[in-house]
């Protein structure tokens, strides 16, 4: 709007003065300043002036600052009268920032700065001010030009200096300190300088902003990554919407660039686009540029170049093409800068700055950034199939490898090529010794043998036949064909042993492929054969133990296929399929339980273990199936197969979980983790890491909760499933994160966790919680208006629950009633306010009740004080109508309220507050609430004492001070008190 009235003007600047830094906040300030010229008022211009300095220094405009500056110097030079004290002092104040912008320009000559530098210092002298500042100035022009030895004089000589009014703050001094310990190279003192700023004893507009990017690099080169982690979460989300910051803000993206989070770093600088392109500061659009540039290369490194990312309007960018380009620009304005200063100093620090290489491969933040087109996306299973695994999971590469591969027995093997035959040798040793590289190696040696033209013999291809049929992309009823052939070629090679252990598996691959009659049949037939051929000697335990097993794996996947009833085979009518498989698992464990040595047997015996655990989970006895799984898994330990015991624990921990066993859980997880490396999938990691969350959160141990809540959230992202298993790990870690007392960490882990949050997929449960748990962290932050907004919408949803979920919607309500107070909305809180009573009236909640209307009172209080009281004898009538003992000390601190709003608001004619006091006295005397007590008779003391009944009051304060005997710390405040309205009576 145009203003015309000074005191509209006034209360406009000061206004805009108080609105966050953007473009608008500029324009506003222009607009302002020609209404101002327009009135003739040169006290109201000089306001006016500092308000647009104000706004161009916090800006991506600072350029344009000292030209009103300059103005409003020459005014103060020409009328110094017309400047009182505040515009006296702001001038000299704004006297270090357009020193500090002019070095930012590489166009003023160093000479100029130089010279301004000198004028700032004799100004400062002549009005008495300290050196401080203007030592300080020195400081930050030596160290841009690489003068080190004049900084570090200049770097003393301010530390010496007396604080003065015109020093900077504690906050943005220690942040400058601090950086030039970081430019020393010493990280660990920088550290310990910017600490009291970053434990937020020392704040300012700007800090711990600042100090919290500048911190990033330190805490990396260190290896404290938590902390750089949270000054992470907790710095991006101050600085993200501040024009004036972004050099923070190029931190913070540096910070994603060398941690392995190049998407969220991707999606930081999609953010602010027009910080690649500003040039109001050149000193921050190069640092920008730079990072930017690191950013993209980083992202071409990892084969990502092609991806699409932020760039200056007017043409398409991909990481590949903007990294070149931003790298030469930032060094363009090196160079200017350089060609200013005459030394190389800002072209050599921007060179440092690009050639930066990551510190951490990967950094957890808890929000949700997955790597483009990350590796194992939409994995589902816990153990990558085509790594060794047990049974449960599926037939890895290592299993179908380990049956006889040996080529002793072998009745044709050719001579191949040197390459082959070392890769074909490999894939062997590998397979007798049940390594997960087996399958790997197979692929490669067949790859060999194609490249090569190598002719095969029966056993060669035998082998690779089965080793293909292991594969994951290869289907079920395909890998069933696979091992019919290779059963073929190990007959015509005259490999008994291995033919028979491959037909067997051939029927477990047709009872994957959902052939159950031909499993049945082929699965028999085949331990028929296998136990003849053992009998004659042709076959050797471990392929008898395979055609056991593998009828015990049949007969177990076609028990999972039926009702818990159980259900028949074809030719076994009658007979539990349950029970046949546990009967088949166990003959196996009779037969080669004597061979427990040969760790091709402890493998088998491993998954008929693990076997046995899942067919006693599915008959709900979960103790039988911890036993089986625990062997399982010590099975494969003690046999050196590690490998194989990743999934019996992992299994094994979700039993302890059902089992209320909370030792067993963690022990057999971080079992699976450590055995797991290299051969989980990153579904499994964040599957294992959700359950310790679990099992740490439902112990109270949250610390190590939030840490695998971490984890679970960030493998989720990897896997693909940041919508489900990734938001509802954020949740936990955010939920986490707030009992620990980590507001802003959770404030950025639950706002990621509600973009896929959503009630089809989680609950609206979930939901409400993130929003409820959003809005303590924002009002926390005094944030009240974002909080307020939180708890609305939270409400909304939950006031469509059945009965159970109504006093959430009650409190919801009650919460956002509360949040708008604090908001200064105060309309909107006495309805919010007005609402959550009526819900909880309808719940039957009077001590609720009653504090919505206390709270209705106080909003009225200072309007219409007659209603505000008549709101307080609601709230009384509400408690002694409900006469219940739990609402003594309700009724009580309302009786107390009422007789302080009596006092407070001028409503108090004839003493009205007192028979308030005093009967709040009395109900907490009821209630056992001597504190409450001594309130009661304290207010009560002073308001006979202001009514003019100086005896009461003072034979009120002696009683008080009886009830403080003794060196009490709670009621020590209250004798002194008392004590000093006896000075104040005795006075009088």
């Amino acid at each position: 709007m145009t203003t015309s009235d000074d005191t509209e003007l006034r209360r406009a600047i000061w206004e805009n003065g108080h609105e966050p830094e953007s473009p608008a906040r500029t324009a506003r300030a222009e607009r302002l300043l020609a209404e101002v010229e327009a009135t003739g008022d040169r006290p109201l211009l000089i306001t006016a002036l500092f308000n647009l300095v104000s706004a161009y220094t916090f800006s991506l405009e600072r350029d344009k600052m000292f030209v009103p500056f300059a103005r409003v110097l020459r005014m103060f030079d020409e009328r110094p009268e017309e400047f009182g004290g505040w515009e006296a002092h702001h001038l000299h104040w704004v006297f270090k920032w357009v020193s500090a912008d002019m070095l930012d320009q590489p166009h003023i000559p160093l000479a100029s700065i130089s010279k301004w530098h000198a004028e700032m210092e004799q100004r400062y002298r002549v009005a008495g001010h300290s050196e401080r500042a203007v030592r300080q100035g020195e400081h930050r022009i030596a160290q841009h030009v690489g003068d080190h030895a004049r900084a570090e004089r200049a770097f003393a000589a301010w530390l010496a200096a007396d604080r003065d009014e015109m020093a900077d703050c504690h906050a943005c001094e220690l942040h400058g300190q601090g950086y030039w310990q970081l430019t020393r190279g010493d990280d660990e003192a920088a550290l310990r300088t910017w600490e009291p700023v970053l434990a937020g004893r020392h704040t300012c507009l700007h800090e711990p902003h600042a100090a919290l990017a500048s911190s990033l690099l330190p805490l990396l080169r260190l290896g404290r990554l938590d902390e750089a982690r949270a000054n992470h979460l907790r710095g991006w989300r101050l600085v993200r919407s501040m024009d004036s910051m972004r050099d923070a803000a190029a931190s913070h993206i540096e910070f994603c660039a060398l941690t392995g989070n190049e998407a969220r770093g991707l999606e930081l600088l999609a953010e602010r686009p027009a910080y690649l392109t500003e040039d109001g500061g050149p000193n921050s659009l190069m640092e920008y540029l730079a990072v930017t540039a690191v950013l993209t290369r980083r992202l071409t490194a990892l084969g990502h170049g092609a991806v699409p990312v932020p760039g200056p309007a007017g043409r398409t960018w991909t990481a590949a093409s903007l990294a070149p380009h931003a790298e030469a620009e930032a060094l363009a304005l090196a160079a200017r800068f350089d060609a200013r200063n005459g030394t190389a100093a800002v072209s050599a620090r921007v060179r440092e700055r690009l050639s930066r290489q990551p510190l951490v491969d990967r950094l957890p933040l808890g929000v949700r950034a997955a790597r483009p087109a990350s590796a194992g996306a939409g994995e589902a299973t816990s153990v990558r199939a085509d790594a060794a695994t047990s049974a449960p999971v599926g037939e890895g590469t290592t299993a179908s490898a380990g049956e006889g591969t040996s080529a002793a027995g072998s009745g044709e093997h050719p001579s191949p090529a040197p390459d082959f035959a070392g890769l074909l040798a490999e894939a062997r040793r590998l397979s007798e010794g049940l390594r997960p590289e087996a399958g790997d190696a197979w692929a490669a040696a067949e790859r060999a043998a194609d490249r090569e033209g190598v002719e095969l013999g029966a056993y060669d291809r035998a082998e690779f036949a089965a080793h293909r049929a292991a594969r994951r992309d290869v289907a079920d009823a395909e890998a069933a064909e696979l091992l019919r052939e290779a059963a073929a070629a190990y007959e015509q090679a005259e490999a008994w042993g291995e033919a028979v252990a491959a037909a067997a598996k051939a029927a477990y691959s047709l009872a994957l492929a959902g052939d159950a009659p031909g499993a049945v049949a082929a699965s028999a037939a085949a331990l028929d054969r296998a136990r003849g051929e053992h009998a004659t000697g042709r076959a050797q335990a471990r392929h008898l133990a395979a055609a056991l097993l593998c009828r015990g794996r049949v007969l177990h996947e076609l028990s999972l296929r039926e009702p818990s009833s159980g259900g028949t085979p074809p030719g076994n009518a009658g007979d539990d399929l349950s029970a046949q498989a546990s009967a088949a698992l166990r003959e196996l464990l009779d037969f080669a339980g004597p061979h427990g040595a040969d760790p091709h047997l402890a493998v088998r015996i491993s998954e008929a273990h693990a076997r046995l655990g899942d067919l006693a989970e599915h008959r709900e006895e979960p103790a039988e199936a911890a036993g089986h799984l625990r062997l399982a898994a010590e099975t494969a330990d003690g046999a050196g197969l590690g490998w194989f015991a990743v999934e019996p624990y992992a299994r094994l921990a979700q039993v302890g979980v059902r089992l209320d066993r909370p030792d067993t859980a963690e022990e057999a997880a971080l079992a699976a983790l450590e055995r797991g490396t290299d051969l989980l999938t990153p579904a499994g990691y964040s599957q294992l890491h959700g359950l310790l969350m679990d099992v740490y959160a439902g112990t109270d141990r949250d610390d190590r909760a939030a840490a695998h809540a971490l984890q679970a959230a960030h493998w989720a992202d990897e896997a693909g499933l940041s919508e489900g298993p990734g938001a509802w790990a954020r949740l936990r870690l955010g939920g986490l994160y707030v009992r620990l007392g980590r507001t802003d960490e959770a404030l950025a882990v639950l706002e990621a966790a509600l973009v896929d949050l959503t009630a089809e997929r989680h609950g609206d449960d979930a939901v409400v919680q993130a929003r409820w748990w959003l809005g303590d962290c924002l009002a926390a932050r005094q944030e009240h208006r974002e909080a307020a907004e939180q708890y609305l919408l939270a409400a909304d949803v939950a006031k469509d629950w059945p009965d159970k979920g109504r006093p959430d919607h009650a409190r919801l309500a009650h919460l956002a009633a509360g949040a708008l107070e604090q908001a200064g909305l105060r309309d909107e809180a006495a309805r919010a306010f007005e609402r959550a009573g009526e819900l909880w009236r309808a719940l039957g909640e009077t001590a609720d009740l009653v504090r919505t209307l206390r709270a209705r009172a106080w909003l009225l209080a200072y309007e219409d004080g007659q209603e505000a009281l008549a709101l307080m004898e609601r709230a009384v009538e509400e408690c002694e109508a409900a006469d219940a003992d739990g609402l003594r000390e309700v009724l009580a601190d309302t009786c107390l309220q009422t007789a302080r709003l009596l006092s407070r608001t001028g409503e108090d004619t004839e003493l009205a507050a007192l028979p308030w006091a005093d009967r709040a006295a009395e109900a907490f005397r009821a209630a056992g609430d001597r504190i409450g007590v001594l309130d009661a008779e304290l207010l009560a003391a002073w308001t006979e004492s202001d009514g003019g009944r100086e005896a009461d009051a003072r034979e009120r304060a002696r009683r008080i001070i009886g009830l403080c005997a003794g060196d009490d710390e709670e009621t020590g405040p209250y004798r002194v008190e008392a004590e000093s309205l006896l000075e104040y009576l005795s006075g009088e």
